[in-house]
């Protein structure tokens, strides 16, 4: 019987993220978390005879949100322009995940044409310790896995 080694587990803060805009890449040195998702949409199929409906994939949508430190103006900026000029703006997202101590190796993903949902303008708490922070939620049309994990059994 096999067993999952606690060290092959993979630690999120040996992860790396990278933005690339307009063909210059951005390492995001300063993002805290990311969690990207999947939706698929379904269509009802009723059937003759059956008294539930049935389910058929007819397509997915794919979010994420993207927490950083609040420290840099590269998406204010971004949307300042598309504010000014009407002219949005796409990027990719490569998001490395690789942990030293597992057997696990490295995985590689690449979420292409991602577009923010929103952007915080401007920010302050004068009543909290902890350091300023933003939420970026976005959306994206396609994906790639040009690393995959290796099996750890």
């Amino acid at each position: 019987m096999a067993f999952l080694r606690e060290q092959d587990t993979i630690s999120g803060k040996h992860a790396k993220a990278y933005a690339t805009i307009n063909g210059t890449q951005h390492e995001l040195f300063y993002a805290k978390s990311l969690e990207t998702t999947i939706e698929k949409n379904k269509a009802d199929v009723p059937v003759l005879g059956k008294t539930n409906v049935g389910k058929k994939a007819a397509g997915w949508s794919g979010t994420g949100t993207l927490t950083i430190y609040y420290i840099s103006s590269l998406f204010r900026d971004l949307t300042l322009e598309y504010i000014q000029s009407g002219k949005d703006f796409y990027f990719d997202l490569m998001i490395v995940n690789e942990d030293p101590a597992s057997r696990a190796g490295k995985q590689t993903v690449v979420l292409k044409n991602c577009n923010l949902d929103s952007v915080i303008a401007a920010k302050f708490d004068a009543t909290s310790d902890d350091m300023l922070e933003e939420e970026l939620s976005f959306t994206f049309d396609d994906y790639s896995i040009p690393t995959k994990f290796s099996p750890v059994v």
